[in-house]
């Protein structure tokens, strides 16, 4: 089920499941009580959704007809007979709280439970729309249905920076693990694009005001980005200085070793050259060995 206060893109939501069911192949029944088809297929066609090839193929059926034509037990079987011979795979019902012109709220109840256990008997996947009073997301408002969907999407109106902006947030959906934040949408001529709220210590922030601060985090990530830039290439720099200057130092260390062997290697050969040379005069002169020694 999707409730929300009127404008909030309801229908919208259930016309992209109905396009999205039959792009799969599958068929679709859809019932609306607000709307005729002709204008749900042509208010898609401003989000670029056309649902006219559907209709056409036989997969998307459309029921329009108005609460008030029809007795509440009517309109039941009507749709009871157009599940029968249409054999869908999801029936959208569109919105369901029109039928309570029609009927009590215990009648309305009554009716769409039997409505959910035949669906859920034939297994076939059901879309609801529920249309709240500004500011009323009661139990009471859901036609007390709500308890019976597997899945409950409330969308909302969030104002902020003069500007009111479309949120997305699930209340439940059983079997299935899912998000508790609130998701921002647009209309786009693109169909529905999700987008996730900013949620900083200012709290949730939409539409222009998210991009606002968007912009400057993101300008800040690459100030950051172009200082750790700065001091990379700093470092780097001084690492090449560094390793440059100790190959400098080891050169000159090789130098300075190898003129140390040379000046030790000359003196050993000076040493011993005038050794030879005090043996070659005492021989000359015919001096007692022990005196040369």
């Amino acid at each position: 089920m999707i409730s929300g206060t009127a404008g909030t893109g309801k229908t919208t939501m259930a016309a992209q499941f109905a396009n999205s069911t039959c792009n799969n192949g599958e068929r679709c029944l859809y019932c609306a009580f607000e709307e005729s088809s002709n204008q749900i297929v042509r208010n898609m066609r401003s989000i670029g959704l056309d649902l006219a090839p559907h209709r056409e193929s036989g997969l998307l059926r459309f029921v329009s007809v108005r609460p008030t034509t029809y007795g509440l037990e009517t309109h039941l079987s009507t749709m009871f007979r157009h599940i029968s011979e249409f054999e869908p795979s999801v029936v959208v019902l569109d919105p369901i709280t029109n039928l309570i012109s029609i009927g009590g709220f215990d009648q309305v109840k009554s009716a769409l439970m039997r409505m959910v256990d035949l669906l859920k008997s034939k297994l076939i996947t059901s879309l609801f729309t529920s249309l709240l009073e500004c500011g009323d997301g009661s139990e009471r408002r859901q036609v007390g249905v709500s308890s019976l969907m597997d899945t409950w999407m409330l969308l909302k109106f969030v104002e902020s920076g003069g500007e009111t902006n479309r949120t997305l947030n699930v209340i439940k959906s059983r079997g299935m693990a899912h998000s508790n934040q609130l998701r921002e949408f647009v209309l786009t001529g693109k169909g529905i694009d999700i987008i996730d709220v900013y949620t900083g210590p200012a709290g949730v922030m939409t539409g222009t005001a998210r991009a606002s601060q968007e912009a400057r985090e993101k300008a800040e990530s690459l100030r950051e980005e172009q200082e750790m830039e700065r001091k990379k290439r700093e470092f780097e720099h001084n690492l090449a200085a560094t390793e440059a200057c100790i190959a400098e130092m080891r050169a000159k260390m090789d130098s300075d070793r190898q003129e140390m062997e040379r000046f030790i290697a000359e003196h050993e050969s000076r040493k011993t050259a005038t050794f030879q040379n005090h043996e070659q005069m005492a021989n000359l002169r015919k001096a007692d060995k022990d005196i040369r020694e």
